[in-house]
């Protein structure tokens, strides 16, 4: 059974600070300036072994409203809460912030402390138990028990510590992911051992000597030690407060926000698609462009809402937004979010992510609230099916790029990608090493079939569009590997034919007029006269008369039908020359082990010019390796 997070929660002065050390014996005011004015600044952290022996952790947060985004930094997370209200003063500004804060986050789980109530006599704690009982009536702990206490004289606390108890065993454990993600709330540094983070594990786990990232650094950093509750461990679990001591990165270079995850999973956003909700008694209604603060996980930043369907969203109300934040986050899909306004500062609202790399949406189509409507069902399949959809004329995905964009399992997203591909709404590539949107793949096969039918419309001569000319047109964002899995399906369907690097449509026959053989059983004929000094190709051109472009055509047709080798652009060899070339430089290397230019020369009976030509060509395609002046046998010689 892992551990459980408890967060504190209330009015300043409530006495959650005390509360923490009655409870604890731990005093959570840890910075000077804390216990010099008495109340809490920064988030505090005590270990707590509930009277069965289960493990928890509790973090105290300020109640200040200054400190209400330290608040928020402390409250990721937690499994239970543990509101506090003084019982001399009731329900305060504060309390009804922290409670609109902790239903935006979804928190239902928790107790209420009527603390202080040595300094009131019966009936007036009876008043404010029902204050409080009314106003949790419209939240999530609306049916929490309700424990009047005393922090300072110790009245209620054994009372307090079986309410705790009873409602962390009602508690369900919560899916905490395989995912591995540690917001960081507190940086510091020991000295001898260098950079210390701490926060609350969402996913995963984490060991001494694994290699982490650190984001939005997107720095690569190892895992020195491992703490829990102050103790070396050889694994740290999701739900636990963990201290990493990381190597590779300094104290100055992180702040509370960043996030340590698996290496290469995460990627910083500016953009996110949320689902948000505007709390009954917001001020305004939130407008399109209205610029907020954004709390989530540890992180604050600034941004603008961009409304999806309309110009505002009245108070009390939810709708569809995309966020643009002025400085990077690292979140994935059904994080929570809170957002206050920019000033004065105040909790208006709050949501959860969507999608966490979207693209600009045209905000108000309705096929963009469709869309989202799917996003946030949140169904396998129709995460599966956005996901592909997203990466149209972009590289097919992975499944595990399709596992970290949905955060369905390993076994939901086969499952999905399967379904899908039987019903033709996705198509695998390779042996089912990527994925692509079937619609898209429809929409690849016309394109791959219109650029090579126009191709051979004006190049009726040649064989095939070469290949690399072909990915450009179509599938410029895709590397060859991924190209060629394409051209594998599309031979396999009976749509192209490919030959070594050209691509033609599948009934494609390369035709000649007899006016264009004739040309070419000419040129053909100059080059084989020319033997190994062969003419330019400008010469070439002159001697059959034909413009530069159709002259180029015409060689091509030679150099794919292999009659023709080009070795360099101004030295092009009819093959049968090109072969003896070959073969004598073959008996020379076996002969003497080099070869240089000039031996070359005078074995062909040739200028330097078509002798070097030769050389170099030959290292090209390492047929031979220069030394120096020489050449001896190259990786792909053979005799």
């Amino acid at each position: 059974m892992r551990p459980v997070i408890i967060g504190t929660a209330g009015h300043v002065d409530h006495g959650k600070t005390t509360l923490v050390k009655a409870l604890t014996g731990v005093d959570t005011d840890r910075l000077k300036e804390e216990k010099e004015r008495g109340l809490t600044i920064d988030l505090g952290f005590a270990p707590f072994l509930l009277p069965s022996g289960r493990r928890a952790a509790i973090v105290d947060v300020p109640g200040h409203e200054r400190f209400i985004k330290n608040m928020l930094a402390g409250v990721t997370g937690i499994d239970v809460v543990l509101l506090v209200v003084a019982a001399d003063e009731g329900i305060m500004p504060q309390t009804e912030e922290h409670l609109d804060i902790l239903s935006l986050l979804r928190v239902s789980r928790g107790v209420v402390v009527l603390n202080k109530a040595d300094l009131v006599d019966p009936e007036w704690l009876d008043l404010v138990r029902e204050e409080v009982r009314t106003r949790l009536l419209s939240t999530p702990l609306a049916n929490s028990p309700i424990v009047a206490v005393s922090a300072v004289t110790g009245e209620g606390i054994p009372e307090l510590l079986a309410a705790i108890e009873e409602v962390v065993g009602a508690a369900a454990e919560v899916e905490r992911g395989e995912l591995l993600r540690l917001p960081v709330d507190r940086v510091f540094a020991v000295p001898g051992h260098g950079t210390v983070v701490t926060g609350t594990l969402l996913g995963g786990a984490v060991r001494p000597g694994d290699e982490v990232e650190v984001l939005p650094l997107r720095r690569r950093v190892r895992v020195r030690q491992v703490q829990v509750h102050e103790r070396p461990v050889e694994v740290a679990q999701a739900g636990e407060r963990v201290a990493l001591n990381l190597v590779g990165v300094e104290k100055a270079e992180l702040a509370r926000g960043c996030v340590v995850a698996a290496p290469g999973l995460l990627e910083p956003t500016y953009l996110v698609d949320v689902s948000v909700r505007l709390l009954p008694g917001a001020p305004a209604p939130l407008v399109h462009r209205a610029r907020v603060r954004v709390h989530i996980g540890t992180s604050e930043v600034m941004g603008r809402v961009r409304l999806i369907g309309g110009d505002e969203l009245p108070p009390g109300s939810s709708g569809y937004a995309q966020l643009f934040l002025e400085e990077p986050i690292v979140a994935v899909r059904r994080d929570l979010f809170i957002l206050r306004s920019y000033s004065p500062p105040r909790t208006i609202g709050g949501g959860s992510i969507l999608d966490a790399h979207p693209p600009r949406r045209r905000r108000l189509r309705p096929e963009t609230l469709a869309e989202l409507k799917r996003e946030e069902e949140g169904q396998p399949a129709d995460l599966v099916a956005l996901a592909l959809q997203r990466a149209r004329r972009r590289p097919p995905l992975t499944p595990e790029e399709i596992r970290r964009l949905t955060l369905l399992s390993p076994a939901q997203v086969q499952s999905e990608l399967k379904r899908a591909a039987a019903g033709g709404r996705a198509v695998a590539l390779g042996r089912e090493e990527v994925f692509l949107d079937g619609a898209y793949y429809q929409e690849l096969r016309r394109e791959v079939n219109a650029a090579l039918q126009e191709f051979h419309a004006r190049f009726p001569l040649r064989s095939g569009m070469p290949k690399e000319e072909l990915r450009s047109r179509v599938a410029p964002a895709w590397d060859s590997r991924l190209f060629n899995f394409l051209l594998e399906r599309l031979e396999r369907e009976g749509v192209i034919r490919r030959a070594e690097q050209a691509v033609a449509a599948a009934g494609h026959t390369a035709r000649a007029s007899e006016g264009e053989e004739e040309l070419l059983r000419r040129l053909e004929e100059e080059l084989r006269r020319g033997r190994f000094s062969p003419p330019p190709p400008l010469e070439l051109q002159n001697r059959l008369q034909v413009p530069p472009r159709r002259f180029e055509e015409l060689l091509k047709v030679l150099l794919e039908r292999g009659v023709a080798v080009r070795v360099s652009p101004e030295v092009i060899f009819h093959q049968e020359a090109f072969t003896q070339a070959r073969q004598v430089v073959a008996e020379a290397l076996r002969e003497g082990g080099t070869l240089e230019a000039a031996s070359l020369r005078d074995r062909l009976g040739t200028s330097r010019k078509y002798a070097i030509a030769l050389l170099e060509y030959f290292d090209q395609i390492k047929f031979t390796r220069r030394v120096g002046d020489q050449r001896v046998a190259g990786s792909a010689f053979s005799a």
